[in-house]
């Protein structure tokens, strides 16, 4: 009865040359023909509207305003690129006061009304926090969970932030605000963002 060889010592015997035998062996570890440079790989990079949101914050800003921009970058009902932190647009100082028209009998000239009161140009708030919805949901609830969402993320600060009554309202016409003391919190829709906040250099 004759005796089978195993198969890899007859790979073995078939080589004859040092070379060859080292082809064999490196084409029976692996798939690939030792004669094929290997494929490169394709990094697959997200599309522009999927890549997250990142802003060089000032040194200045409020950490509830960072955490905050935290958790809204995470939000499905985004825009990630809309999401931006900023200081309110300074208000120009409007035209001198009119001189008060004449009163009584006499009606003697006109007097000087004075200089009005000095305010801190840019509003109420110290920073805005704008954040503009998907397009097409602003009537599907997104804005109203984006408002909860942030009402929910002040008040689980330490300390809670103080916040006004949550609005019942339904239907923010594409705009919806939170004031949250020395900061602002807008959510938008895309309509509300091109008309309101965007330019507003241009006002």
């Amino acid at each position: 009865m004759q005796t089978l060889r195993p198969r890899a010592s007859f790979a073995f015997t078939a080589c004859t040359t040092t070379l060859r035998c080292k082809r064999l062996l490196s084409t029976a570890a692996s798939s690939r023909p030792w004669f094929v440079d290997p494929e490169p790989v394709n990094a697959r990079h997200l599309p522009p509207h999927l890549l997250p949101k990142t802003q060089d914050f000032p040194p200045n800003l409020p950490v509830p305003i960072k955490e905050l921009f935290a958790k809204l970058s995470q939000s499905p009902f985004l825009e990630p690129s809309t999401l931006e932190v900023k200081e309110p647009t300074p208000i120009p100082p409007g035209p001198a006061l009119p001189k008060s028209i004449p009163k009584g009998r006499r009606k003697r000239g006109r007097t000087y009304s004075g200089e009005g009161l000095a305010e801190e140009q840019g509003g109420i708030w110290s920073w805005t926090v704008t954040a503009q919805v998907k397009d097409g949901t602003e009537n599907r609830g997104s804005i109203e969970a984006v408002v909860r969402l942030v009402r929910k993320t002040l008040l689980k600060m330490d300390p809670p932030m103080i916040l006004p009554p949550n609005s019942k309202r339904r239907g923010h016409h594409g705009w919806a605000m939170v004031d949250a003391g020395n900061f602002a919190v807008h959510i938008v829709s895309r309509e509300a963002r091109q008309k309101f906040f965007l330019n507003q250099s241009q006002w």
